[in-house]
């Protein structure tokens, strides 16, 4: 049988993915692009989010696409008949023509993909959360602000007008200072039994799957979508959702790093993430802003603050509770409270202007522009930076350990530790598999 160039390609990456991974030591200068020019796009993960990010990118040159599964794979080949394709992603890092790299894979590989992305000379548009582990978040910091290269995380929520509207209203001091802000999610990953391993299927490269974490049998219950559900390659239900609700809560009132976080909910799984939790978080105050506390929920549960209407409602979003009132917000839209009190014609002017669009901002960044917002202008031209996006991912991380833990963390941001909890090491660390290792 005749094997095509295509097929040569999978087969080959294949076959050299137990090899050690090493961060590029020599990265390659970023092309000088001028506007009106396309970026040469590598895409790692084509299909679910990523297929909705090569979505997002396709005005530019696609000219490598990169996944584990074949079906996949021709796909999003069909579509872009010019791209070369790989199962292995370090392979597509070999591309040379390659101006920049998105990353749509599932959250136990962002880390060494994106890394490995930005040190061979690349700016990268990784999705949301950024990382699975606190470890490989600060390294993936250090790797982007020391590249300097453009950066996007993929909670594509920032950059519409709601948000910013709504962070607006916040700032402007309409409802007095907020010292209380919560966050639900709208979707709920259940808890389900540990699966059995089944046979791998012929078209999924499931060692490349797998990549950095330690090996599981392979099962149709995590590849490709309820992976999420499973603490061994996701976070669950906050970890899937607290980087588009929580950005409200950490962009109005400039939140960094928490110092306390506790959790509640049912007895912990060995392998599954909850089906509810409740988290609570406190963070210091920031000048002449005072202290919040902001308060998750996984599940059904929502905060009971008296003068809200059936939060039931609105699905996933948050609450700022000010002096002088309070905000309620979801994704499309926003209600000051009492309403009474708010008046359409008391509203300041709206003086931030839309987005160009998520995608649009890093795409525009890889060629030097700067549509950033002035909280977010020192960090490469985006309003979603990974040195941003890093805050709302840890979040995140910060709560399901407390959760697993079932213990109250006095958190040192930056030590990476929890005061006096030794045994929480084991979540803040990454454990990778012999050969991988991150750049």
């Amino acid at each position: 049988m005749k094997t095509t160039r295509r097929q040569f390609l999978w087969h080959s990456s294949s076959a050299a993915a137990g090899t050690l991974l090493l961060g590029c030591s020599t990265a390659k200068p970023l092309r000088r692009i001028s506007a009106n020019e396309k970026l040469n796009l590598g895409i790692v993960g084509v299909a679910g989010r990523g297929g909705e990010n090569l979505e997002g990118v396709k005005s530019q040159n696609i000219v490598a696409l990169c996944d584990v599964d074949r079906k996949r794979l021709d796909g999003a080949a069909a579509r872009f008949p010019s791209a070369k394709t790989y199962s292995d992603f370090r392979r597509l890092l070999e591309q040379g023509d390659i101006d920049a790299v998105v990353v749509s894979t599932p959250d136990h590989s962002h880390a060494v993909i994106a890394i490995a992305a930005l040190q061979s000379g690349r700016p990268v548009y990784c999705e949301k959360p950024l990382t699975h582990t606190l470890s490989e978040l600060r390294r993936v910091e250090a790797v982007a602000r020391k590249s300097g290269l453009p950066t996007q995380m993929g909670n594509q929520i920032h950059a519409t007008s709601n948000y910013r509207r709504v962070v607006e209203l916040v700032q402007s001091g309409i409802i007095g200072p907020v010292a209380e802000v919560h966050h639900w999610a709208g979707y709920v990953w259940e808890t389900k039994p540990f699966p059995t391993g089944e046979p791998i299927p012929a078209t999924l490269d499931y060692e490349n799957w797998i990549g950095p974490v330690q090996p599981v049998p392979y099962s149709s219950e995590w590849v490709h979508f309820n992976w999420r559900r499973w603490w061994h390659f996701g976070g669950g239900t906050l970890s899937d959702f607290c980087c588009h609700h929580m950005d409200l809560g950490f962009w109005a009132l400039q939140l960094t790093h928490p110092t306390t976080i506790e959790a509640e909910g049912p007895k912990p799984d060995a392998h599954c993430a909850p089906t509810y939790m409740k988290v609570r978080y406190e963070f210091p105050a920031r000048g002449a802003m005072p202290a919040v506390t902001m308060f998750w929920y996984s599940g059904t549960a929502r905060p009971q603050v008296a003068g809200t209407p059936d939060l039931s409602k609105w699905g996933g979003g948050t609450l700022f509770v000010g002096a002088k009132g309070m905000l309620l917000a979801d994704y499309g839209r926003y209600l000051l409270l009492p309403e009474d009190r708010f008046p359409n014609a008391s509203l300041p002017p709206k003086r931030v202007g839309d987005s160009i669009g998520h995608h649009e901002e890093w795409i525009r960044a890889c060629k030097g522009e700067n549509h950033a917002l002035p909280q977010f202008s020192a960090h490469g031209g985006t309003n979603s930076p990974f040195a941003y996006g890093a805050r709302l991912t840890e979040a995140g991380l910060l709560g399901n350990i407390a959760f697993r833990l079932g213990r109250r963390i006095e958190w040192d941001a930056l030590k990476l530790k929890a005061k006096g909890l030794p045994e929480a090491d084991r979540f803040i660390h990454h454990d990778y598999r012999a050969g991988w290792k991150l750049g």
